[in-house]
């Protein structure tokens, strides 16, 4: 048995599977549109937290809240469960799909075998949609593949019982019921308005643009406080999240930029535009960053390249998103 339903490939595993399950119901609605009405740009750096014991920095909100958001925005009631028995979840699983409901899926990414290997590395926060089961394995929509994948029984269970940081516990999603019409503009305003609470008002100094500042404060001494090697390991622990886990700091920008010129377009407000290409911007100096910090990783680094260096471009990006949030503020009172 196998759902209707269209899978799309997406930069972002949770604006995907968020934007393929609202296709689903008759809500079409694009993956920056949904980034943006999830107020999904963030910025978090946590020595205290570690995974294989390098500090995690994050550059999106806590798995789950991007569709939790997006549906309290437009107004859609969602199942969410998290389980205690394994043989219960698969079991739930089995009961939504039997119903014609397509499942969301937090799961974990190291056994997931669909995955080239070295893309499987110890992350808890993946997400995919389950739209069917045939012959014992089960239909997976993964908005990172291009094609649909497939999982056996013991394979999934496997991923959805990942242990170790973010544990997904057999975490299961949904809408429950999509109102007959929806209004884009309202949700586009509401995610914008908490976008610039979150990265400029948050008192503690580890998120938002006071967490970037904090971040650059501290990267330029790692090779004096923790010697040449582990500053090696947690410079890539920095870059590996910016850039390959969930699609990471830059490639975030460039999905906010492209919200804001679609929300530029729905509420009419061409100044909307420039507030994008300056995020394009900040995201190019994301980018820039990551390209040193590589070579600095791999002893490449060419004259004028170093720790210092990234500390600059770390204080040069908070200044370019505080004023774009700054103006965004100012649109959005």
């Amino acid at each position: 048995m196998t759902l209707d339903f269209k899978h799309s490939q997406a930069a972002h595993c949770e604006n995907g599977v968020t934007s393929n399950l609202l296709r689903y119901y008759g809500v079409d609605v694009s993956e920056a549109v949904i980034f943006g009405i999830s107020s999904g740009l963030f910025f978090a750096y946590l020595p205290f937290l570690k995974v294989n014991g390098l500090p995690i920095t994050s550059f999106r909100p806590l798995p789950g809240m991007i569709f939790q958001r997006t549906a309290t925005n437009l107004g859609i009631k969602v199942y969410r469960k998290k389980f205690r028995n394994k043989e219960d979840s698969m079991a739930a699983l089995d009961k939504a799909l039997d119903a014609g409901i397509p499942v969301g899926l937090q799961v974990g990414v190291f056994n997931l075998t669909y995955f080239p290997k070295p893309y499987r590395f110890h992350f808890n926060a993946h997400n995919i949609v389950v739209f069917g089961k045939e012959n014992g394995h089960y239909i997976i929509s993964d908005p990172v593949m291009e094609t649909v994948e497939s999982l056996s029984y013991e394979e999934l269970l496997r991923v959805r019982w990942a242990r170790g940081a973010l544990e997904p516990k057999g975490q299961m999603y949904y809408p429950l019921k999509v109102p007959a019409k929806i209004d884009v503009a309202p949700a586009i305003r509401k995610g914008i308005k908490k976008n610039c609470r979150d990265m400029l008002t948050i008192p503690v100094p580890l998120f938002g643009i006071k967490g970037i500042r904090y971040l650059s404060k501290k990267i330029k001494k790692w090779p004096e406080q923790l010697g040449d090697n582990k500053a090696a390991l947690y410079l890539g622990q920095l870059i590996r999240m910016q850039e390959e886990v969930g699609t990471g700091g830059a490639g975030f920008r460039f999905i906010y930029a492209a919200f804001l010129q679609e929300a530029a377009a729905i509420l009419h407000n061409n100044r909307l535009l420039d507030i994008s290409q300056a995020m394009t911007d900040t995201g190019d100096r994301w980018r820039d960053f990551a390209v040193i910090a590589g070579r600095i990783i791999k002893k490449r680094s060419g004259e004028g390249e170093s720790y210092a260096i990234l500390s600059n471009i770390l204080a040069e990006i908070a200044e370019r998103e505080r004023a774009v949030f700054s103006e965004l503020k100012k649109f959005i009172p």
